[in-house]
C-alpha cells in the first residue's frame, strides 16, 4: 500500500520538480527508470535470503531503511542528480518485494493463489487511490523546515518518509513470520503419498493438537523410517539447502515460464509507457496541473481496484490462463485504440478528453487480469522451495521492463505512432505466444507414487 501511495503522490509532481531543477525532458524517464534499475538488482537478492531463513520479517525491515533514506533524499532535491540518485536508493527497498510474493506463495494454497494476490494487488492499487489525497493538502506546504524548502515538489519526500518510518513500528510490532505450509502439511503430505486410499479420512484430522506447541511442531521433521518405501521425494526440512540440485536454466527456461516472464515484461513495458506518456500528455492537450492529475490518478485507482476484487471474484471459477487470454484480448484492443484516436487528436476539447478517457478505462480495465494470472501462475509453475529467487527474477523482468518503457515513450511523447505501434506488436507476439502454449499455462499436475500392496504402508 504504501508503495503505491508514493508512486501517486511523486508522479504527479516529479515532471515539474525536475524542471524547476533545470532538467532536460529525458530525465523524467531516467527518474522513472532508476527506481526500477536498483530494484532489480536486489529482488532477487532478497528473495536468495527468504529461501535460505524462510523468513520475511527481517527482510522488509532492512529494505524499509532504503526506502526512508532515498525519500529523505527526494526531499533534500538540491540538484537532478540528487533526485535521481534519490529514486535509485529507494528502488533498493522496493526488492523486498520478491520475498513477499515467496512468502504468499510458501503460506497459500495453489487453488486460493489467485484470490491472494489479487487482494494483495489491490492494496497497492487502494495506495494509488488514496495518495492523491495526500496530494490535495501536501500541494498546499509553503515553509521552512531548517535548511530545507518544504512546497509542493519537496514534501512528497519528507511525507512518505514519515510514512515508510511508522512501517517500521508497525511491523516490529504487528508482523511475525507464519511457518510455511510445507512446514506444517508437509508431514501429513508425505504419509498421504505412502499410505493407501483409507488414509483420505484422515485429511480432515487437525495438523496440530490444541497442547502442541506451534514452534516446536513448526521444526519437527518427519521419521524417515516412514518414508522408506516413499517415491523420489523428500520433506522440505530434509534438505537444508533450498538450492541444492537448483538448475537456473531448467527452471526458467521451460516453454511457461519463458512465456509468463515475456508476459510479466511485456504488459510492464506497456503500462510505463502509457503512464509516462499521460503527464506530458494532459499537460499538453487538456491543460491539466498538479490537481488535475492527482484526482485523474484517483479515478484510475478507483477502477482497478475494482478490477481486482472481480478478479479475484472470477479465479473462483474460471482458471489462471483464460484470465490472462482475456487480459491480453483487452490490452490489445486498448492499444489499438490509443493508436487511432490519440495519436493525432480531432473534433475538438470534449472529444479529445472522452477518446482520452476511453483510452485509459481499456488499458486499466485488463490489467488486474494479465498482472493477477501471469503471478499466480508462475507461483505454480516454479518450484516452492525457491520461491522468493524465483518471484526476485520475474520481478527483474518486470523491472527491466519499467526501465525501458519510460525511456522509449519519453523520448516519443511527440512521436505517438512509433511509441503505440511497438507497444500493439508486443501484444501482438505475446498473445500468439500465450496461444501456441495455452496447454502449458497450468499447474503441473502431482506426481503419483506408484506403492506396491505388501508395503509396510
Amino acid at each position: 500500500m504504501l508503495s503505491g501511495i508514493e508512486y501517486a503522490v511523486i508522479l504527479p509532481t516529479i515532471y515539474r520538480y525536475l524542471q524547476i531543477l533545470e532538467a532536460p525532458s529525458y530525465f523524467l524517464g531516467l527518474g522513472l527508470s532508476a527506481f526500477s534499475l536498483s530494484g532489480l538488482l536486489t529482488g532477487p537478492i532478497f528473495g536468495y535470503w527468504s529461501d535460505h531463513s524462510k523468513t520475511t520479517k527481517g527482510i522488509v525491515l532492512f529494505s524499509n531503511v532504503f526506502e526512508i533514506a532515498g525519500n529523505f533524499m527526494y526531499f533534500i532535491g538540491y540538484s537532478k542528480w540528487l533526485l535521481l540518485g534519490s529514486r535509485l536508493v529507494a528502488g533498493i527497498g522496493a526488492g523486498a518485494g520478491s520475498s513477499i510474493f515467496g512468502f504468499l506463495t510458501r503460506t497459500t494454497q495453489p487453488e486460493e493463489r489467485a484470490g491472494i494476490f489479487a487482494a494483495i494487488m489491490a492494496c497497492r492499487q487502494a495506495g494509488l487511490l488514496v495518495g492523491p489525497a495526500f496530494n490535495l493538502f501536501l500541494r498546499l506546504c509553503d515553509f521552512r523546515l531548517g535548511p530545507f524548502v518544504v512546497n509542493k515538489y519537496t514534501s512528497p519526500g519528507i511525507f512518505m518518509c514519515l510514512l515508510w518510518v511508522l512501517l517500521q513500528f508497525v511491523v516490529l510490532a504487528a508482523y511475525w513470520d507464519v511457518p510455511p505450509l510445507s512446514s506444517t502439511e508437509g508431514g501429513t503430505a508425505m504419509l498421504e503419498m505412502k499410505q493407501d486410499e483409507s488414509v483420505e479420512g484422515e485429511e480432515e484430522a487437525p495438523l496440530m493438537g490444541p497442547d502442541q506447541d506451534q514452534a516446536e511442531y513448526t521444526y519437527r521433521t518427519v521419521n524417515t523410517d516412514l518414508l522408506d518405501n516413499s517415491c523420489e521425494m523428500h520433506p522440505v526440512r530434509k534438505v537444508s539447502n533450498p538450492f541444492k540440485n537448483f538448475s537456473a536454466s531448467r527452471e526458467f527456461l521451460r516453454e511457461e515460464v519463458v512465456v509468463l516472464l515475456t508476459a510479466q515484461f511485456i504488459t510492464l513495458f506497456n503500462q510505463t509507457a502509457l503512464e509516462t506518456m499521460v503527464t506530458p500528455m494532459t499537460q499538453r492537450y487538456f491543460g491539466f496541473g498538479e490537481l488535475g492529475n492527482s484526482l485523474m490518478y484517483s479515478l484510475c485507482g478507483v477502477e482497478v481496484i475494482l478490477g481486482f476484487f472481480f478478479v479475484r471474484w472470477l479465479s473462483r471459477t474460471v482458471s489462471d490462463r483464460a484470465m490472462l487470454a482475456v487480459g491480453l484480448v483487452i490490452c490489445s484492443v486498448a492499444c489499438i485504440w490509443c493508436l487511432i484516436f490519440l495519436c493525432e487528436p480531432r473534433g475538438g476539447y470534449k472529444w479529445e478528453l472522452s477518446a482520452f478517457i476511453i483510452g485509459v478505462f481499456l488499458q486499466l480495465l485488463g490489467l488486474p487480469f494479465v498482472a493477477v494470472s501471469q503471478v499466480s501462475l508462475f507461483s505454480k509453475v516454479t518450484a516452492e522451495k525457491t520461491q522468493g529467487f524465483s518471484q526476485g527474477v520475474r520481478r527483474s523482468v518486470g523491472g527491466i521492463a519499467t526501465i525501458l518503457g519510460p525511456l522509449w515513450a519519453g523520448g516519443l511523447t511527440n512521436n505517438l505512432y512509433i511509441m503505440l505501434g511497438m507497444m500493439l506488436a508486443l501484444l501482438a507476439m505475446i498473445s500468439v505466444m500465450t496461444a501456441l502454449s495455452y496447454e502449458h499455462l497450468t499447474e503441473p499436475r502431482p506426481v503419483e507414487c506408484a506403492h506396491s500392496s505388501d508395503s509396510g504402508g
